[in-house]
């Protein structure tokens, strides 16, 4: 089973979720981020598969988020995708490889997580892409460096990287699509699925709780 690292924001208020606080506020959109937090503790934190995980910035008390037994990391880098790149040289630390989300997919279904360990077996370098030209997963043998060169928060963030592993010659797998939790309409989305699938609806009862104090 390939180890799972999660890179995280301290909740400070007005620095995390900034697209959604525009729409919603600071402080709602903080307890948001909050939330989201404490179901990826609830659901990775205490499972078979490793957990790790990265945070930033480096001097905040992130363990008081996640739990005092939780492997908590500063991210290292002024910019995501050399954040990225010194996670991997971090924590990749045997032939499984490892695999990266960030906080904000929260509600990642678990055949997700499996379809990148299956596919890791033959691939060098497993994506899951996003609408939006980006991807919520990435996982990879070794800290090939794929990041470099990659404009981050665009929607070329996908596009780019295929291209850096065509150019380094990396196998590279794509798994199903999914969505993060950026914009106002992606939490109508996340409404949807809590209401359609009750086993989701329990494994984000915090998320779930906050989004209903929300107004649509």
């Amino acid at each position: 089973m390939v180890p799972l690292a999660i890179m995280a924001r301290y909740p400070t208020a007005g620095q995390v979720k900034t697209r959604l606080a525009r729409a919603l506020g600071v402080e709602p959109a903080t307890a948001l981020y909050r939330a989201f937090l404490a179901d990826l503790a609830a659901r990775f934190g205490n499972g078979p598969r490793p957990l790790a995980w990265l945070f930033h910035p480096p001097t905040a008390p992130f363990a008081e988020v996640v739990g005092a037994g939780a492997r908590c990391l500063p991210q290292r880098g002024d910019d995501l995708a050399t954040r990225l790149r010194h996670a991997f040289e971090d924590l990749t630390t045997s032939a499984a490889g490892l695999m990266v989300i960030g906080a904000d997919v929260p509600h990642i279904p678990a055949d997700r997580l499996a379809a990148a360990d299956s596919a890791l077996a033959a691939a060098d370098v497993v994506l899951g892409p996003t609408d939006d030209g980006g991807y919520y997963l990435v996982a990879m043998h070794s800290a090939y460096d794929v990041f470099s060169g990659v404009e981050m928060g665009t929607d070329r963030v996908l596009e780019q990287t295929r291209a850096r592993c065509v150019a380094l010659g990396l196998r590279l797998h794509l798994i199903a699509p999914w969505f993060d939790l950026d914009e106002v309409g992606d939490l109508e989305r996340l409404r949807a699925l809590l209401g359609s699938d009750p086993t989701m609806a329990v494994e984000l009862a915090h998320t779930a709780t906050v989004l209903a104090s929300i107004r649509k």
